[in-house]
């Protein structure tokens, strides 16, 4: 019998008490053509209310767009937006400019995209600088100004995290920590970690990015069949059942709508992923040169 599938409505409360939907949309690599507005605007006509953008994907121009033209009331909206390296020592006016690029006066959420402080001119880190003083020019803004609702961390590991939260200045706790997550890259360590510090984890590439090897995956693929529904489906309703925040991402609009229909995995269903990379190993698909992840 076919699974029940619903638009997923679920929401989480963050830290600080602001509702963060649990399923949102990811416009990484959606660039040409319009193809970011397009998916937005499909998004938000579909039960989609949870956008995330960054500076470096080039396209908060597309989503403020489709923000605007899908005549939704911005206080039903969550949109997310990230600090890119070279930015580091530039937070508001890095801030400033992503919000004139979407339109708004304030985002729901604002991340340090990676804990590299990068000098633009040089192209390499600072020596003089890093993720922690980065920080506290967040939390100024949080604390002094209306443009941020909530600030929060991506591709933090538990010692990046350790490091930010033992360190002198810092009372502010990550509202989330954005990382690859899916049933090949659990994260068992980093999750645990998250849940005792009240951090949220969101999980970005959570269909395993472009040319992915978790569609042709046998246990995935027969948890779709025997579900009556797309592995995209199953990958989806696992992450929101182990109570993380999911962002596919998908210019497809049949895909963007089809996306945020999930369903409630049997216990079976839901273990045999829960341990699917010690059975098949763990697959990293986004791994820039600039980071290490190893610490």
């Amino acid at each position: 019998m076919p699974a029940q599938l619903t638009v997923n409505a679920t929401e989480f409360t963050l830290n600080n008490g602001t509702k963060i939907p649990a399923v949102g949309l990811g416009t990484w690599q959606a660039t040409e053509d319009d193809a970011a507005y397009k998916a937005v605007l499909a998004a938000l006509q579909n039960g989609y209310k949870h956008i995330d953008t960054a500076h470096i994907y080039r396209n908060e121009e597309q989503v403020g767009r489709a923000i605007k033209d899908s005549k939704i009331p911005r206080e039903q909206l969550f949109i997310t937006t990230k600090l890119w390296n070279a930015d580091h020592k530039n937070v508001e006016a890095a801030l400033d400019a992503s919000l004139a690029k979407l339109g708004l006066d304030y985002v729901d959420l604002y991340l340090i995209h990676w804990p590299v402080s990068t000098n633009p001119e040089t192209n390499k880190p600072y020596e003089d600088w890093d993720f922690v003083d980065t920080w506290k020019e967040l939390q100024k803004i949080y604390k002094q100004s209306s443009k941020v609702k909530a600030i929060g961390v991506s591709n933090f590991t538990v010692k990046k995290l350790q490091k930010l939260l033992s360190a002198n200045g810092v009372d502010v706790v990550p509202a989330a920590n954005q990382v690859e997550a899916h049933p090949l890259l659990t994260q068992p360590e980093l999750v645990e970690f998250l849940k005792s510090k009240n951090i949220k984890l969101e999980a970005y590439s959570p269909l395993g990015s472009t040319d992915s090897p978790l569609f042709k995956n046998p246990t995935i693929v027969e948890i779709a069949e025997k579900n009556g529904v797309e592995p995209a489906q199953v990958l989806v309703s696992w992450a929101v059942q182990r109570d993380t925040v999911v962002l596919p991402k998908s210019v497809t609009e049949s895909r963007v709508i089809s996306n945020i229909k999930t369903f409630t995995l049997s216990k079976e269903d839901f273990d045999a992923l829960n341990n699917l990379s010690e059975k098949d190993g763990v697959v990293r698909t986004c791994n820039p040169g600039f980071n290490n992840f190893d610490d």
